[in-house]
């Protein structure tokens, strides 16, 4: 990484971490961006507030998801804007989740250019064919296989697996009759319990997995996973 592309990094963690100081009165201890066009990864470390401290220790995680989702919609456009104004990214789709667990959380943006994200997703790297086979398991105990199936390394420490056509029927009458919020709250709690206590991954990536965050797109009925990885395993 050159000189240019680590002073875009550090003044895009600048800005994610001032706006959400802002919005939740603490901002994450450190934040880590990966740029590997058309992909952005935000990696946050450390970031749980106070009144959410309070609220993880009586188990309320599902009001803590509830109001970091109410705050990352008036939060995403901003991140957005910056995206485009410090790194040149229009960014087309933005993904999030966190590991309330770690008190960790990642940020998921895809740029409009189809033909480098094509580039990006043709990408060798060991292990990709399993951890293919794994996500199809997974997707397909969870709620069906998807129709399409893509992976990506943006670094040593960050993967990213992308699937396409994965809700069933009942899931999109759900969407349609305004149970969004809930259904995706209900997947995220099944789909990470099935993520996190999987024990093939670090077998078949040759690393040990840190973090692991899925979030979806249910109008484009797409999801995006991501592999916070330690190499040095």
């Amino acid at each position: 990484m050159n000189t240019t592309e680590k002073q875009t990094n550090y003044e895009i963690a600048g800005h994610v971490g001032r706006l959400l100081r802002e919005a939740f009165g603490k901002g994450p201890e450190s934040i880590f961006v990966s740029i590997n066009r058309p992909f952005v990864v935000i990696y946050l470390r450390s970031f749980l507030s106070p009144t959410e401290r309070i609220l993880l220790k009586q188990d309320q995680i599902f009001s803590i998801q509830n109001t970091r989702d109410l705050v990352m919609k008036s939060l995403i456009p901003e991140i957005k804007a910056y995206l485009l104004l410090l790194a040149g990214m229009q960014i087309r789709e933005f993904y999030y989740d966190w590991g309330l667990h770690n008190h960790s959380g990642v940020m998921v943006g895809i740029e409009t250019d189809d033909d480098s994200l094509q580039a990006g997703l043709q990408e060798r790297y060991t292990g990709k064919e399993e951890l293919h086979k794994e996500i199809d398991t997974i997707s397909f105990q969870v709620q069906k296989r998807p129709e399409e199936l893509h992976s990506c390394m943006i670094n040593e420490r960050t993967l990213l697996v992308i699937r396409n056509g994965i809700l069933i029927s009942i899931e999109k009458e759900l969407i349609r009759i305004g149970h969004e919020e809930s259904l995706k709250l209900a997947k995220r709690n099944l789909e990470k319990n099935h993520l996190h206590n999987n024990s093939h991954f670090t077998d078949i990536l040759k690393s040990q997995v840190i973090d692991v965050f899925v979030d979806w797109d249910f109008h484009l009925d797409k999801s995006v996973i991501a592999f916070i990885l330690n190499p040095s395993r």
